[in-house]
């Protein structure tokens, strides 16, 4: 195999478990949105809900479609996304439940409903400062009325009021108490038009860790489910550790004088006569070109930084004089137990978030499950 993304399905389970244990009661949704953040819709949520998860969440219908296909029938699914026309009939008749910020796609659930016989199951959505979906506080109080004689009809079941942090990751952020003052604010007006839901919930992974007066009655554990800190400017790991290794084999190695110029543009200059390594990974597999020169790997037994621009299907390390053949392992990233990069330091290095390199990793990786139930 010339690359794989090997999963540990106990690390995720031992995530969630983690997270649950701070939760203080709180159910746990387990977001397998984007294939499971990149490492498996399917196994990632069977290792989510034996850690103790009770919800799954996803970004689209059709994901949750395909979690139900996959066996999934008896697990509550909540579509986190504003769906768009035609999602709530698909919803109703999967029974899946809909996330809703806006009076049409209210009215969309509730047409879905009537039509089905069935009540379509709704969370409403209060939009409290992330300005993204959800209905803002002028428009709250007509949502949750149309809400509240859509369920009276029959037509939706009101089961969720919830809203979603902009700065969790930054736990001293002055916006993380307006919001959770917003809420409440939010679920008082519901109240008040008679909006009474089994379920409140605004925590997503930062928060369940860092904001324990935002637990509620659910909480969304995403990136932290697959062992990835949501706050890593803080020491404490919160018991999390990463689930995916990027790795793969060397596919040639070469001696070459100093002063060569290495893959496209000769970014990377060879400063003696050295080896290079030829790594069968590039943007084309979730490896960002702005790795180039930028993040390091494990081969060999010690850290070296990628060596020129990293390219469609491949990229380079310079090795220098070490013994490095074709066919040694090189790790891009795992749980660090060896001194490998964790997916956190490419991000640091590359300026952005664990969140999006191990989601980007492509589906020509194959994946290899470990640990119990693989």
């Amino acid at each position: 195999m010339r690359a794989e993304a090997v999963v540990d399905l106990d690390a995720i389970r031992a995530s969630v478990a983690a997270v649950a244990a701070r939760a203080a009661g709180a159910a746990v949704m387990a977001v397998v949105k984007a294939d499971g953040y990149g490492h498996g819709a399917v196994p990632a949520a069977r290792a989510a809900l034996s850690g103790g998860a009770s919800w799954l969440g996803v970004a689209l219908v059709e994901e949750g479609v395909a979690l139900r296909d996959a066996g999934f029938t008896d697990v509550p699914i909540l579509v986190l996304v504003e769906p768009p026309p035609g999602a709530a009939q698909i919803a109703v008749a999967r029974g899946l439940d809909l996330g809703v910020g806006s009076t049409h796609a209210l009215a969309e659930a509730a047409d879905a409903g009537r039509a089905a016989g069935v009540p379509l199951r709704v969370h409403l959505k209060a939009d409290t400062g992330l300005t993204r979906g959800g209905a803002v506080a002028e428009e709250w109080p007509g949502l949750t009325r149309a809400a509240a004689k859509a369920q009276g009809e029959g037509a939706v079941d009101v089961v969720g009021v919830w809203s979603h942090f902009a700065c969790a990751d930054e736990p001293a952020h002055p916006s993380v108490d307006r919001q959770l003052a917003g809420f409440h604010q939010a679920l008082d007006v519901a109240a008040a038009e008679g909006i009474r839901p089994q379920l409140r919930h605004l925590s997503n992974s930062a928060a369940v860790l860092t904001r324990p007066d935002a637990h509620f009655d659910l909480v969304r554990v995403g990136i932290a489910a697959y062992g990835l800190s949501p706050v890593p400017q803080l020491a404490d790991d919160f018991g999390l550790r990463p689930a995916m290794t990027l790795r793969a084999r060397v596919a040639l190695t070469k001696r070459v004088a100093a002063g060569t110029g290495i893959s496209y543009g000769h970014r990377y200059v060879t400063a003696a006569e050295t080896t290079t390594a030829l790594i069968p990974l590039g943007y084309a597999d979730g490896v960002p070109r702005a790795a180039t020169n930028t993040v390091e790997i494990l081969l060999g037994g010690r850290r070296r930084r990628v060596s020129g621009t990293v390219c469609m299907d491949q990229l380079v390390v310079d090795v220098g004089d070490d013994q490095v053949a074709t066919g040694d392992e090189a790790v891009l990233f795992g749980p660090g137990d060896r001194g490998e990069p964790i997916a956190q330091d490419w991000a640091a290095a590359l300026g952005t978030i664990s969140y999006e390199i191990v989601t980007r990793v492509g589906q020509r990786v194959p994946r290899t499950y470990v640990g119990g139930g693989a």
